[in-house]
């Protein structure tokens, strides 16, 4: 009973030590962006653009075509919505920090971060969070919600519940496949290729729902590369589409990669040599 109590008391003091860490990143974080206040939601801009970009194109696309691939305009609007959603979530939260990954092994820079106490990944993801980029999440709520009124979708609080909670579950898988990728530079000396293989998938599977793929391109994009599986499965379960089998799928992918993602990030640090040797 008493190594049951001196367990819990781990848990929490590591919970409390993780959320006062994450507080204090973000604090410092927002205290140095108020000093530029001119480029406090340059993020926001160039993302901003890209999304509307994207939407009218769809619009203009669906113009022509009450359907591509048995999905109508509405329920491609919500496609489009979400990954803008995961984007906005991830340029909000962790995108900033976990790029500069690959620069500060190769500089060695990671060493400071090694050195300090608590995880280094942990400082690597909350030290550069920018809220300039957080009017993405309403932009994106509201291409969601006019979606879901052209598809004529009555969106109930249960359904609504479950698609922020599958959302947010595509969104750690996100940042699960950029520590991978950019955990690659412990073992090999550049990864600006990495870098474009990641913008083209994305780009790729931007356009085209993860339900459209057949044979190789299913393969590397639902199970090696799930880039597919982000919005799309957000999107169906919104649309009421969602199949249990594919749900499972989904989570079972999330469980996977997140699960490697920590193994391959501290088998990377095993290997990792500073800047001095």
């Amino acid at each position: 009973m008493t190594m049951g109590r001196t367990t819990m008391g781990k848990i929490l003091w590591n919970l409390r030590f993780t959320a006062k860490m994450i507080h204090m990143l973000v604090k410092m974080k927002l205290t140095r962006m108020m000093a530029f206040r001119l480029s406090f939601f340059g993020g926001f801009f160039a993302d901003g653009a890209f999304f509307v970009t994207q939407v009218l194109a769809f619009q203009a696309i669906y113009g022509h075509a009450d359907e591509i691939g048995g999905w109508g305009r509405g329920q491609t609007l919500i496609f489009v919505g979400t990954f803008s959603m995961l984007n906005g979530i991830n340029m909000l939260v962790y995108f900033f920090g976990v790029i500069r990954i690959p620069r500060l092994i190769r500089e060695g820079g990671l060493d400071v971060y090694i050195t300090k106490p608590g995880s280094a990944l942990l400082r690597l993801t909350f030290e550069s969070v920018d809220p300039g980029c957080a009017p993405l999440l309403p932009l994106s709520a509201g291409i969601i919600a006019y979606g879901a009124r052209v598809a004529g979708i009555h969106v109930t609080p249960g359904l609504a519940a479950g698609y922020v909670a599958l959302t947010l579950l595509m969104a750690l898988l996100y940042y699960d496949m950029e520590v991978i990728l950019r955990t690659l530079p412990f073992f090999f000396i550049g990864a600006s290729a990495v870098e474009r293989i990641e913008g083209e998938a994305l780009t790729l599977n931007f356009r085209i729902p993860g339900v459209f793929y057949k044979g190789a391109f299913k393969v590397i994009f639902m199970f090696i590369l799930p880039y597919g599986v982000m919005a799309t499965t957000p999107a169906r379960m919104l649309t009421r589409t969602l199949e249990p089998s594919g749900l499972i799928h989904a989570l079972a992918v999330v469980v996977v990669f997140t699960w490697f993602a920590l193994w391959f990030w501290r088998f990377g640090l095993r290997h990792y040599k500073s800047a001095g040797g």
